[in-house]
């Protein structure tokens, strides 16, 4: 199913579900791409300063990947609920 994020907190929890239906724990996603528990974490807690890298490895490992289309009309909040 598809998701749609528009925040870093939105990005990051997408991320978080899909290493958890992976049965991955954040110290062995972290590995699978070589960075630090603590990266994966601050990542999934949406902090602004992550790299960009560091997502697109971190979407890689987990399946994943980022599709740029138009916006859609629906609130952040309405979004939101979708999860």
């Amino acid at each position: 199913m598809d998701q749609i994020a528009r925040t870093p907190q939105q990005i990051g929890a997408a991320v978080r579900r899909r290493r958890k239906q992976m049965a991955l724990s954040q110290q062995e996603l972290g590995a699978r791409i070589r960075l630090r528990q603590a990266t994966i974490s601050r990542l999934e807690a949406g902090e602004p300063g992550t790299r960009l890298q560091t997502l697109l490895d971190a979407l890689a490992a987990l399946g994943l990947e980022i599709v740029i289309r138009p916006r859609t009309k629906a609130a952040s909040d309405d979004i939101e609920d979708i999860f």
